[in-house]
């Protein structure tokens, strides 16, 4: 099933209940005091580049935050809007998180590392803009869904990486997208729903069969994982495990046939290797979003963030 298929489909689930496709819940009553959309977080005037903001209803004079990445396989540069509202978002919010849902540049626009440019773009923008938005930046989180997840683990394991040398590949990791360059990117924890996180071995089970060229394939420019290794390597967030990582929670569904479960087992034993503190939740039942926002499995990403954030 091409993937195109799978993305028009799921359009089709979007007034679906909370615990339905992730990635594509429009649909959502969220309690808040302010929100505030499609704001420019890097002072230019491309929509890709804008987010939405959105603060908890108890009023507070600062929040914690959490960014969460909207699953496309990067081929979508405007879903903000539709980033698992119902059910990450708007548990997120009741737990007292302000919560920022960033668009980002798809693959269509550019190749990698301009995706994960855009998001670290979007924390040093937390942390420039953090009085304007009522933000506490002693706290900052990553959540995402499908390629949401990669590159929410991806900053998850590369903080303090500004360039990452992989074989014959020099990757800029950091980049240089927004006006506040100065700022920190850093993370203080990091949430992965589905994604994918090696991209050397998304064979590993049971997956959808993307035709000629994958959506990773595409993300980097229409090479091939056998012609050049290092890109697809400085691609995946296991990579980059080590021991100083942040803490890192993990729930991928054990019937996902789009980014095969094998995916998150292999990054919760990576992690647990490096002695990063992690969790893993894996859903028998759980498909590609499907199955996997139960409140017990959202109650899990906000004990695990509170944890890190209260030191736990």
């Amino acid at each position: 099933m091409a993937l195109g298929a799978i993305l028009m489909s799921a359009s089709g689930l979007l007034a679906q209940p909370a615990d339905g496709f992730g990635g594509f819940q429009q649909q959502a009553e969220l309690e808040t005091s302010q929100v505030w959309n499609d704001v420019n977080y890097a002072g230019d005037d491309q929509a890709y580049h804008t987010c939405d903001i959105y603060l908890p209803k108890v009023e507070k004079d600062a929040y914690p935050v959490v960014v969460h990445i909207y699953g496309s396989a990067w081929f979508s540069n405007s879903s903000k809007g539709a980033a698992d509202l119902g059910t990450i978002v708007k548990a997120l919010l009741n737990a007292g998180y302000a919560v920022v849902c960033p668009n980002h540049r798809s693959s269509g626009d550019a190749q990698w590392p301009a995706q994960i440019n855009d998001i670290k773009a979007v924390i040093r923008f937390i942390r420039g803009e953090a009085a304007t938005y009522k933000f506490d930046t002693s706290f900052i989180a990553t959540s995402g869904f499908s390629s949401g997840g990669h590159l929410s683990s991806v900053c998850g394991t590369t903080n303090g990486v500004k360039v990452a040398e992989v074989g014959k590949e020099t990757i800029d990791i950091e980049g240089a997208v927004g006006n506040y360059t100065h700022e920190s990117s850093l993370v203080n924890a990091s949430c992965d729903w589905s994604g994918p996180v090696d991209l050397t071995d998304m064979e590993c089970g049971e997956h959808m069969t993307f035709g000629e060229s994958s959506p990773e394939d595409i993300l980097l420019g229409g090479t091939k994982l056998t012609d050049e290794p290092d890109k697809y390597i400085g691609l995946s967030a296991t990579h980059y495990v080590d021991p100083a990582d942040v803490p890192i929670i993990i729930f991928h569904g054990e019937k996902d046939n789009v980014v095969p479960c094998c995916q998150g087992v292999k990054f919760y034993a990576v992690l647990q290797a490096a002695g990063v503190k992690s969790e893993a939740t894996f859903v028998p039942e759980g498909g590609h979003g499907m199955g996997m926002y139960s409140a017990e499995n959202l109650q899990k990403m906000v004990d695990f963030l509170d944890g890190v954030r209260l030191g736990k």
